[in-house]
C-alpha cells in the first residue's frame, strides 16, 4: 500500500470515525476482556474528546479514498503529546501502513510523546517498540504504570520519546 495518508478528521468524517472506533474496541476488547454495552457499542469517551476537544487531534489515515485507521492525539497544549488510540483495519496491517502513519502524525506534533500498549497484545509490543526505534534511534525509554480505574487488569507500558522540530 504505496498511496497512504493521512489527514486531520473533519467534522464530516464523525460517522467514518465512530465506525473505525468500533473496529479498535472490538479488536481491544480481546486483551481487557470487555463486553460491548447493550446497544452494540463500546466505550467512547475517548471518541468524543478527540472529536470535540481542542487538545486532541483526531487523525484518519487513509488509503486512496478509502479510511485504513485512525490516530488520536491528545495533550497537544501540554508538554508531552500522547498517541492515546491507535487502529489500522486488519486488511491494511503488516503493510507499512502504521509505521508510515505513526510517522506523520508525530512529525506535525514536536517535542515528546507517550505511547501506551498492553504487553498482551503481541503485535503491538513488536510494533511499538520498532517504532520508537525507527523514530527515535536508542533514545526512547519504556516502563509500565497501572491502568486508571482498572486495578484488575495488568499494567500498560509505555514508550517515551522525542520528536525534533
Amino acid at each position: 500500500m504505496s498511496d497512504i495518508s493521512v489527514r486531520l478528521a473533519s467534522a464530516a468524517d464523525h460517522a467514518t470515525l465512530e465506525r473505525l472506533w468500533l473496529m479498535f474496541r472490538h479488536d481491544m476488547s480481546e486483551f481487557y476482556g470487555l463486553l460491548p454495552n447493550p446497544d452494540g457499542t463500546f466505550r467512547s469517551e475517548r471518541l468524543q474528546s478527540a472529536l470535540h476537544d481542542a487538545d486532541w487531534a483526531p487523525y484518519l489515515l487513509m488509503s486512496g479514498e478509502r479510511p485504513v485507521g485512525l490516530a488520536f492525539v491528545r495533550n497537544l497544549a501540554g508538554p508531552t503529546r500522547v498517541l492515546n488510540s491507535f487502529f489500522v483495519v486488519r486488511g491494511a496491517r503488516r503493510a507499512g501502513v502504521g509505521l508510515r502513519a505513526v510517522q506523520e502524525v508525530v512529525a506535525r506534533h514536536p517535542g515528546p510523546w507517550e505511547i501506551a500498549f498492553q504487553d498482551a497484545n503481541v503485535a503491538a509490543v513488536r510494533f511499538w517498540r520498532r517504532v520508537a526505534t525507527e523514530i527515535a534511534g536508542d533514545r526512547w525509554t519504556e516502563e509500565r504504570r497501572p491502568v486508571p480505574g482498572l486495578p484488575d487488569v495488568p499494567p500498560d507500558v509505555w514508550i517515551s520519546f522525542d520528536v525534533p522540530a
